[in-house]
């Protein structure tokens, strides 16, 4: 009888020691909360901020810009029902940058806007439909001239390729004011109207950069995202006056705003 006892104890105190084992390698399994939050953190991050991924590195300066330039000279040109078009114009882009990198792959700086745009129609006839029930239309002189400008601010965020430092995609926010003068001429005996404007607006701008060498890159960027504020004040025939203002915001590609730009990485 005091041998089965005293098995009965051994396999009790085997069970409990199995148990314990048991328990203690599963808690040693379990990952710790400082584990699991580091494994938060790496499903998180997105890479912006590797420093093991330099593209652009702190304290380096950065110039460059886009500019664009467009013409058209049209002698008896005609377009659908338009026709006998005499007309001239052009529209003339410059958008200079100045940046600085405070830190891995991101810069803040300042970006210069101008642009101009002028049209000039000599002769254009609208003609609807024929004989006495047909409508005609002409225009004997029209002339339009307008400049803009504006000064922002600007933050990048630039996102190499893998550890490519040739290729890199980046992400543009821009803060900016400035304003705009018109002048549009017509008719005979000639009226006018003369315009003034001021705006402001926030822009986000999403491109792709490679560089051709060590120091100069080529980069392409399209509007995105933006929010624009304008107050304008005409005076027409120097006499009678107005005012507008308007506000919108974007969030489609803006096929109108892409640009193409070299810069320099100093």
């Amino acid at each position: 009888m005091m041998r089965i006892k005293q098995l009965l104890f051994i396999l009790l105190a085997l069970c409990v020691a199995s148990t314990a084992m048991a328990q203690r390698r599963s808690e040693d399994r379990q990952p710790s909360d400082s584990v699991l939050l580091q494994m938060t953190e790496r499903r998180a991050n997105r890479g912006l901020v590797d420093i093991k991924n330099v593209f652009v590195p702190k304290g380096q300066w950065i110039f460059g810009g886009t500019a664009s330039y467009s013409q058209h000279l049209n002698e008896t040109y005609k377009l659908l029902i338009i026709d006998g078009i005499n007309s001239e114009g052009y529209t003339f882009k410059l958008s200079p940058l100045l940046a600085y990198a405070i830190t891995d792959n991101m810069a803040v700086g300042a970006r210069i806007n101008y642009g101009r745009t002028f049209m000039r129609i000599d002769d254009a006839n609208l003609s609807i439909g024929e004989g006495d029930t047909g409508t005609n239309i002409s225009m004997d002189y029209y002339y339009a001239l307008k400049h803009s400008y504006s000064v922002g601010g600007v933050w990048r965020q630039y996102i190499p390729l893998g550890r490519n430092k040739r290729f890199a995609i980046f992400n543009e926010v821009q803060l900016s004011m400035g304003g705009s003068q018109s002048k549009v001429a017509t008719d005979e005996p000639i009226r006018g109207t003369y315009s003034s404007s001021f705006d402001a607006g926030l822009s986000v701008s999403p491109g792709i950069i490679a560089f051709v060498s060590n120091v100069m890159a080529v980069e392409v960027n399209v509007g995105v995202a933006g929010v624009q504020f304008s107050r304008t004040k005409q005076i027409h025939n120097q006499v009678a006056t107005g005012k507008t203002s308007a506000s919108y915001m974007n969030f489609s590609v803006n096929l109108l705003s892409v640009g193409l730009g070299i810069s320099f990485y100093l």
